[in-house]
């Protein structure tokens, strides 16, 4: 049994898998475990993760970070809940936890609505209302025509809102698991069944969470130095370390030959189902707005933030399903299916900012605007099998196996660590307190607030 003050440090580490602490704060707090544990740290270690750690809020003179420290999360129907309860006499109070949970919402929809003689779905305020016969006829003679319609009105918009709330959810999943992987589902019991693993999933996943930077060149690594020394503790006591668990964020074959194939075809059934999901996600995008698939630039009416978001996810499950195909030995699968790899979209201004450094277009470009669209390719309405991929790269000079589109992403080295920088809409800023000052001003927020910009200045 871990000590007191081990149990609360492991919590802590487990908390951070749902949240987006700054590296540095999560080295802090591995730290603290092996201080708990009274663990002899080697050499390497140690001065990765004191490297790291200096840089912690705790250390900090201002002890603060402008940045928020948690995904958005969306808006819950506590309100509705609430007045749907002092409206309908069936329908009782309810927590407020009630409000995020799209069950619990459905279902006071469904009771309320028996009260008014309205079944789930009607939403016509035209077609579905009762007139006053039929309010009669239902037994709502002594409700006013005002009142039946508040309490129609407010149903109808209890419907609305639970649909926004299921597709914010489900956004926010896509969000966590597209930067994550799948650390956020990870059990308490199997995160903490060892204390190395444990950090180790932890600092990964607090690097995965890193924010994008405003640049035209290739964003940061996650896996550096820290994330390297704390691996090879894990690889130095391989019957401690729990595989299974470190192969939710980090599938390289040094970890999943270590697995069972029970585990390992539980872990592929379960991102080849995430990849179903995000495909309708980012056809719904597509459907709405179809996209410039031939440079991949944002245009008026694209959802770009959905599209990019559920990009991400895709390639990091894509990643996955490659890797654990490849190490149950069915490869055969990408000669029949291999779905391409998906491009964020591009605001305009970095695309200049590429052509007018001398760059352009990147090849992986050309190469997903030849192939089918993922849903398609998963629908089994167009076939994409490894030999079309194949021919697409060579046509557009990019190596099919170092670009990860015809194989598992190949391993990467650790990179140095670098301090989490502090951004306002992606441009890096060097202080905490001016990146939130020009926030509020809304400097680089493209939304038209020159003036308050130039006040503050």
């Amino acid at each position: 049994m871990p000590s007191p003050a081990v149990e609360q440090l492991l919590i802590e580490l487990h908390a951070s898998l749902a949240l987006r602490k700054r590296p540095e704060d999560v080295a802090q707090l591995v730290q603290d475990l092996h201080a708990a544990r009274g663990t002899r740290l080697d050499q390497a270690t140690e001065a990765a993760l004191a490297k790291a750690a200096q840089h912690s809020l705790r250390r900090l003179w201002h002890g603060y970070t402008s940045m928020r420290e948690d995904f958005a999360r969306p808006v819950g129907a506590q309100r509705q809940l609430a007045r749907a309860a002092s409206l309908f006499t069936d329908v009782p109070s309810l927590p407020d936890g009630a409000g995020d949970d799209p069950a619990q919402i459905e279902a006071v929809i469904r009771r309320a609505g028996g009260e008014i003689a309205r079944a789930y779905g009607q939403n016509d305020f035209g077609a579905d209302r009762l007139d006053r016969a039929e309010r009669a006829e239902a037994g709502l003679g002594q409700l006013s025509k005002r009142q039946y319609n508040k309490r129609f009105r407010l149903l109808c918009r209890m419907e609305a809102k639970l649909a926004r709330l299921i597709h914010e959810q489900r956004r926010r999943e896509v969000t966590v698991t597209g930067k994550g992987a799948l650390a956020h589902t990870l059990p308490f019991e199997l995160f903490a069944a060892d204390p190395d693993t444990a950090a180790f999933i932890a600092y990964v996943t607090a690097r995965g969470y890193m924010r994008s930077i405003f640049t035209n060149g290739r964003q940061r690594q996650v896996y550096d130095e820290v994330a390297g020394a704390l691996f090879q503790r894990l690889l130095a006591q391989p019957e401690q370390t729990c595989w299974s668990a470190v192969a939710h964020v980090h599938p390289t074959a040094a970890v999943l030959e270590r697995m069972s194939d029970e585990d390992l075809a539980q872990l592929l059934a379960r991102w080849n189902r995430f990849l179903r999901a995000v495909a309708e996600l980012l056809e719904d995008a597509w459907d709405r707005c179809p996209l410039e698939r031939d440079t991949m630039i944002v245009r008026r009416g694209n959802d770009s933030s959905t599209w990019n978001q559920a990009a991400q996810a895709w390639n990091t499950a894509r990643s996955h399903w490659f890797a654990l195909l490849t190490e149950l030995g069915r490869v055969d699968v990408l000669d029949r299916l291999c779905p391409g790899k998906v491009p964020r979209l591009m605001a305009a201004d970095v695309a200049y900012w590429h052509r007018i450094s001398g760059g352009g277009l990147h090849p992986d470009t050309y190469v997903w605007a030849e192939l089918p669209l993922p849903w398609e390719t998963l629908r089994g309405e167009k076939e994409c099998p490894r030999t079309l991929v194949e021919e697409v790269c060579a046509r557009h000079g990019v190596d099919p196996v170092a670009g990860a589109w015809t194989t598992a992403r190949p391993s990467v080295e650790a990179v140095a660590f670098r301090r989490t920088p502090e951004l306002v809409h992606g441009v890096a800023v060097a202080d905490p307190l001016m990146a939130s000052a020009m926030r509020s001003a809304g400097i680089f927020s493209g939304k038209g607030k020159r003036a308050a910009a130039q006040e503050w200045l």
